[in-house]
């Protein structure tokens, strides 16, 4: 769980980031679980986008991928999703405490 100071911290870091991956029509399949789970694995932070045609609430698609990628919601804004996983072995991003 992140607290407040370490969600404030992500957003920053991911405000310049580009979208890498994109809910669209399909939902959340097996596909865009594993885009996720593989970008989570190279950058630690990931902006994700939920398309207008996809037929989710933005809030539970970030729900949803965060439980099946083991992730965090660093935040929901607009129709844009920053998820933040931390490396196992060697961490790029430091949180502060």
């Amino acid at each position: 769980m992140l607290t407040g100071k370490q969600r404030r911290h992500l957003r920053a870091l991911g405000h310049e980031l580009q979208v890498i991956v994109q809910i669209g029509k399909g939902g959340i399949d097996d596909g865009v679980v594993a885009a996720v789970d593989a970008a989570l694995a190279d950058h630690e932070l990931v902006k994700i986008r939920v398309g207008e045609s996809a037929d989710l609430d933005r809030h539970e698609a970030a729900e949803a991928i965060a439980q099946r990628t083991k992730s965090a919601v660093a935040q929901v804004l607009g129709n844009t999703v920053l998820l933040y996983r931390a490396r196992p072995d060697e961490p790029v991003i430091t949180l502060p405490k």
